[in-house]
């Protein structure tokens, strides 16, 4: 209880400095929506099935918020650390946006496969972890519909939240890397998810 109330004021305290005179409020409010919406999620599943996620679930979560955050705050083609490595030529773009998708499927894999192994019929095995990597790419795939409606709605105000800098497969390499991002959750955190998930049955 008390590491959450730790995060949780982590992702707090950083949602109010990604606030403070940040690229422009319209942007800074569409990119965090998703970690707000990630949080209600939380809540709703603890309301709704009452039930916690498993431990390990909770600072991955507030990782990647921050994540979110950060790009939220410069938007995800200005952070200065990826200026910089841009610059130096290491990246022709900023890619940090790149970790912001990448993250899009490492950690929501892991919370819908607990939310399918605890709420449904389903047992561990390959079943669950393919319709789990499905759920998130159908959501990032949803994600990138968004993207394009604000744009088309918004014209030049949506450019900084598309963020696309030129690259013409943007949208298609976001989707690949929350694949990606969705398959190393699953093979990197999958059996600890498993452990903790035993631990709580009664013994």
């Amino acid at each position: 209880m008390k590491n959450k109330k730790v995060l949780l004021l982590i992702f707090f305290v950083v949602l109010v400095w990604s606030a403070i005179r940040p690229h422009d409020y319209f942007t800074w409010f569409l990119e965090v929506a998703p970690a707000l919406g990630g949080l209600a999620i939380i809540l709703f599943v603890q309301k709704r099935y009452h039930f916690e996620f498993t431990r390990s679930l909770y600072p991955l979560f507030t990782l990647h918020a921050v994540i979110l955050m950060i790009g939220a705050h410069w938007t995800y083609a200005e952070v200065p650390l990826f200026n910089w490595l841009r610059d130096a030529g290491l990246f022709s773009r900023n890619n940090y946006d790149k970790i912001g998708h990448f993250m899009q499927g490492f950690v929501p894999v892991l919370m819908t496969r607990e939310v399918l192994l605890r709420t449904s019929p389903l047992k561990k095995g390959k079943w669950v972890n393919f319709l789990s990597a499905c759920v998130v790419l159908a959501a990032s795939a949803f994600y990138e519909l968004i993207e394009w409606w604000v744009s088309i709605a918004t014209g030049s105000a949506g450019d900084s939240f598309l963020g696309t800098q030129g690259y013409i497969w943007d949208t298609q390499s976001d989707m690949f890397l929350c694949l990606i991002g969705s398959i190393v959750g699953l093979i990197l955190i999958r059996r600890t998810q498993d452990k903790e998930l035993a631990a709580l049955q009664p013994s």
